[in-house]
C-alpha cells in the first residue's frame, strides 16, 4: 500500500515535471531561434543543471522513504542519487552535441535526449513493474532514434536499426518475465512481490528462471555479456555524444533497476542471482578486455569493448549483495560517468578535426593540443583504475566488497587481473598520443567554448572523485540504506 506523503508527492516527481517544462522551452526556442539554434545546447545544459540544483534543494527524500504517485514510484535516496547522475550526464552530452554537425542545430535531438532522461529518472524510482516497463521504453525509444540520427551516414542508420532490433527482442523477453511474475503473485508492486512469491510456494528454480529472463532486458541496458553484442557497432555508428550518453547514463539506469528489483523482489534467492551476476561480471571483464586488445584500430569500438569490461567491474559490487558492494557500485557509476564522457568528448574533438576515428589519427595529439591530450590521459588512466583518479576509488570499493565476502574472493582476483589487461590497451592509446609523430602536429585541435566547459567539468570530476572521497561515498551509503 502506498504511503501517503501529502505534498511530498509533488517534490518526489519535481525533477520529472521540470524535465517536461524544459522540453517545452526547448521546443519554443527551436521555433524562435531559426538562425541561432546552436544556442539550444546551452539552453538544454543550463536547464538540466538548474533542475539538478533545484532537486538538491527541494527534492531530497529525507530518512523516511515511501511510495508515491499511487504506489508507482519510490521516493528514496536511490532514485534521488541516480536522478542527479542522469541530469549531469545529459547536461554534459548537450554541450558536446552543440558543435557536432547535424546535431547541434536540431532541436529534436535535444527533445529526444530530454525524453530519454525523463525515462531514466522514472526507471530509477519505479516501484511497480508496469511503471518500470513504461520507463524503460520511454528511455529506449528516443535512444534508438538518437543512435540513427544521421540519415546520410550509413553506419548511423545501421546503428539505429541494430539497436532497435536487439532492444525490442530483449525487451520482449523481459516483459514476458514481468507477466509471469504477475501471474504468480497477482501484483505488479515490486515491494510486495517477494512476500507473495513466498506465500505462493513458487520454487527457487522458477524464481531463478524469472530472474534470468528479466536480466535479458536489463543486461542489454548495461551491455553486459552475453547481451553485449550490439555495443561495438552501435557505439561506432552513433554520433559520438550519443555513444557517450549510451555508455554512461543509460548504463547507470540499468544498474539502478538491477539494484532495486533483484534485492527487493527476489531477496529469497539472493545467493542464486549473486552467482548469476558474478558469472556475467566475469564474462564481461574477460570478453570486453580481450576483444579490446584485438580491436585497436577504431577508437569508438575500442571504447565500446572497454564499456563492456567496465560493466563487469560494476557488476562485482552488485553480485556480492553486500552493503559495501552496493555503495561501491553506486560510487563507481558516478566516476565512470565523468570519465567516459570525457573520453568520448576528446574522441569527438579529435575525430571532427581529423575526419576520422582511427586510433592512429591520435598520433601527435600531445604536441597539437597538450591540454586535450592531458584530459585523454586522465580519462584513460581513470578507466584503467590508476590513482589518484575516480576510477581507482571505484575499483577499490567493488573489489573490497568481493574480498570481504569469502564466496567472491575469486571474483576480486579476476577483476584485478582484468584491470591489468585493460591497462595495457589504454597505454597503447596513450603511446600513440604521446610518442607517435604526425604530419599535422603544427595544427592545434580546435576547441569551442561548449567543449571546453564540458571537458573541464569532467576533468574536475575525475580528479575530485579520486581525492575527495567522503561526500560521494556518504551519498552512496544513503542509497543502500534507503533501498529497502
Amino acid at each position: 500500500m502506498a504511503v501517503n506523503l501529502g505534498s511530498a508527492t509533488i517534490w518526489a516527481i519535481f525533477p520529472e515535471i521540470c524535465l517536461v517544462i524544459l522540453g517545452a522551452i526547448v521546443l519554443v526556442f527551436d521555433l524562435e531561434l531559426k538562425e541561432h539554434r546552436r544556442l539550444l545546447g546551452w539552453v538544454t545544459a543550463i536547464g538540466l543543471t538548474l533542475i539538478g540544483i533545484l532537486a538538491v534543494i527541494f527534492s531530497q527524500p529525507g530518512n523516511q522513504p515511501g511510495l508515491v504517485f499511487g504506489g508507482m514510484l519510490r521516493y528514496d535516496w536511490l532514485a534521488f542519487y541516480f536522478r542527479l547522475i542522469f541530469l549531469g550526464g545529459a547536461a554534459i552530452t548537450a554541450l558536446f552535441a552543440m558543435d557536432v554537425d547535424e546535431l547541434g542545430q536540431r532541436g529534436e535531438f535535444y527533445l529526444l535526449m530530454l525524453a530519454s532522461t525523463l525515462g531514466m529518472t522514472l526507471m530509477a524510482g519505479a516501484a511497480d513493474l508496469v511503471m518500470l516497463y513504461l520507463a524503460i521504453e520511454t528511455t529506449s525509444i528516443p535512444l534508438y532514434a538518437m543512435a540513427g540520427f544521421l540519415p546520410r551516414d550509413r553506419k548511423s542508420t545501421e546503428a539505429g536499426f541494430k539497436y532497435i532490433l536487439f532492444g525490442a527482442m530483449t525487451s520482449a523477453v523481459m516483459l514476458y518475465s514481468f507477466s509471469l511474475i504477475y501471474g504468480f503473485t497477482g501484483t505488479t508492486q515490486i515491494y510486495t512481490i517477494e512476500s507473495l512469491l513466498t506465500q505462493g510456494g513458487v520454487s527457487s528454480i522458477t524464481l531463478v528462471v524469472l530472474v534470468m529472463m528479466a536480466l535479458v532486458g536489463l543486461g542489454f541496458k548495461i551491455s553486459a555479456v552475453p547481451f553485449h553484442f550490439w555495443a561495438p557497432d552501435v557505439y561506432e555508428g552513433s554520433p559520438t555524444p550519443v555513444a557517450g550518453f549510451l555508455s554512461t547514463a543509460s548504463k547507470a539506469a540499468g544498474f539502478a533497476v538491477i539494484m532495486r528489483v533483484l534485492f527487493i523482489a527476489f531477496k529469497t534467492i539472493v545467493p542464486s542471482w549473486g552467482i548469476i551476476l558474478a558469472i556475467m561480471a566475469t564474462a564481461s571483464m574477460i570478453v570486453g578486455n580481450t576483444l579490446a586488445l584485438a580491436n585497436q584500430k577504431n577508437i569508438k569500438r575500442l571504447l565500446a569493448y572497454s564499456s563492456i569490461a567496465q560493466a563487469g567491474y560494476i557488476l562485482i559490487g552488485v553480485a556480492t549483495y553486500t552493503f559495501l558492494g552496493y555503495a561501491g557500485s553506486s560510487y563507481y557509476l558516478v566516476s565512470y560517468l565523468v570519465t567516459n564522457l570525457a573520453a568520448f568528448g576528446v574522441v569527438e574533438v579529435v575525430g571532427k578535426a581529423n575526419h576520422s576515428y582511427e586510433v592512429k589519427d591520435f598520433a601527435g595529439l600531445s604536441r597539437r593540443s597538450p591540454g586535450v591530450a592531458l584530459v585523454f590521459l586522465v580519462a584513460l588512466l581513470s578507466l584503467a583504475g590508476i590513482p589518484p583518479f575516480g576510477g581507482f576509488v571505484g575499483k577499490v570499493l567493488v573489489f573490497s566488497s568481493a574480498i570481504l565476502n569469502p564466496e567472491f574472493i575469486w571474483l576480486a582476483v579476476l577483476g584485478i587481473l582484468n584491470s591489468i589487461i585493460g591497462l595495457y590497451y589504454y597505454l597503447v592509446i596513450l603511446k600513440v598520443v604521446y610518442m607517435d609523430r604526425s604530419e599535422n602536429e603544427a595544427q592545434p585541435v580546435p576547441l569551442t567554448p561548449a567543449w571546453r566547459t564540458a571537458i573541464a567539468v569532467c576533468l574536475v570530476g575525475i580528479v575530485s572523485l579520486g581525492v575527495v572521497i567522503a561526500p560521494l561515498f556518504n551519498a552512496a551509503v544513503k542509497v543502500v540504506l534507503g533501498i529497502q
